[in-house]
């Protein structure tokens, strides 16, 4: 593959990190091809921040408060929040999360932080899961950052249950998919209609 032009390479650096501020460096070194030294170097030349700072500008960003369930309940950080609407939680894979042997993620806390988000993101005091439907796409290794996306989905002729999608992401790579029904503790308020998985990439 010919080298970029280092114009080039740091404007695609720039609109990589545009449409997904949650990628990592080690993932922008196999993107551009490039060490992870010049990485860090473009990203100081643009002004742009490493990941972690990029993670507490969001996180201090203003959005809805859980409701559902206290904060700290929520597996993952939540960098974005719209009540029954949609909502982000970014969640590191350390060594209590995997397995000692093969290092990878054990399943039950990948549940864990989709179900906890597509409960966080019901505006009603109390949201229970009611069903779900898991698919796990591909294994999520030690030091790895799962990023999940939840949309809250119309469900005709129930006013008390909503239905909710989760994408789950390392990088680009999709890795758990999962459909939750939740009960809402009243029939009141109104639950959103999503758009199209492609439309929620971004």
């Amino acid at each position: 593959m010919e080298k970029l032009p280092k114009r080039e390479r740091q404007r695609q650096l720039a609109g990589i990190i545009e449409e997904n501020p949650f990628v990592t460096d080690q993932e922008l070194t196999r993107k551009l091809r490039v060490s992870i030294q010049t990485i860090r170097l473009d990203r100081m030349e643009l002004g742009i921040p490493e990941l972690r700072e990029r993670m507490k500008v969001m996180a201090e960003q203003s959005y809805d408060q859980v409701r559902s369930l206290p904060i700290d309940e929520v597996i993952g950080e939540v960098i974005d929040l719209q009540l029954d609407r949609s909502g982000i939680s970014i969640f590191e894979i350390k060594q209590e999360h995997v397995f000692s042997r093969t290092l990878v993620a054990r399943g039950h806390h990948l549940f864990a932080q989709a179900n906890s988000l597509a409960i966080a993101v019901i505006n009603e005091e109390v949201a229970l899961t009611a069903t779900a439907d898991i698919r796990f796409v591909r294994q999520v290794h030690l030091g790895e950052k799962v990023v999940a996306k939840a949309y809250v989905r119309s469900v005709s002729g129930e006013r008390n249950k909503a239905k909710v999608e989760v994408f789950s992401y390392v990088g680009d790579d999709l890795v758990v998919h999962g459909h939750f029904i939740i009960f809402r503790s009243t029939s009141e308020g109104t639950v959103s209609e999503g758009g199209h998985e492609d439309e929620n990439r971004h």
